[in-house]
């Protein structure tokens, strides 16, 4: 715990979009503090979408991909169990978008031939439930609800 309050420090809204979220993914995708790379490929990724506002696709991804329950190890008379806690806002949307940015990158090179081919497939299987980080998301719920004996030491 800090001594003292912090404020945190918010986002500001991406150029094309004028949304958060989409400014958000292109923080976690950039790499060596090259923005504009990751700025190029978020929106190729998200024009490659035809399913309708790449802004409100992106938001129904968060929504199917981010977690409402995951595990914390808790110490307890010398044994360690896995105690199912509620995922805080801020968590679920930056394990969203990290598993989202894993199952692009485990794609297949010869299927798609650059990343933000690979981006945009996996927002599509997200999109439709389906795909690497919904996958994640079944696993890491399914390890909270097979531990949910032990839901009483969340104190």
């Amino acid at each position: 715990m800090p001594r003292r309050p912090y404020k945190k420090i918010g986002v500001e809204k991406d150029k094309l979009y004028k949304s958060a979220e989409v400014a958000k993914l292109i923080n976690y995708i950039m790499r060596d503090g090259k923005k504009s790379v990751a700025e190029k490929m978020v929106y190729k990724a998200l024009a490659a979408i035809k399913e309708g506002d790449p802004v409100d696709v992106l938001k129904t991804v968060i929504r199917n991909v981010a977690p409402t329950l995951e595990v914390k190890p808790k110490r307890v008379g010398g044994a360690s169990y896995l105690v199912p806690v509620e995922t805080r806002p801020t968590r679920r949307i930056f394990l969203a978008f990290n598993w989202l940015i894993e199952g692009a990158q485990s794609r297949s090179n010869k299927e798609y031939a650059s990343f933000d081919k690979k981006l945009a497939a996996e927002l599509k299987d997200a999109y439709k439930r389906e795909g690497g980080a919904i996958a994640k998301k079944k696993q890491v719920e399914k390890l909270a609800e097979a531990n949910r004996a032990f839901a009483h030491f969340k104190w």
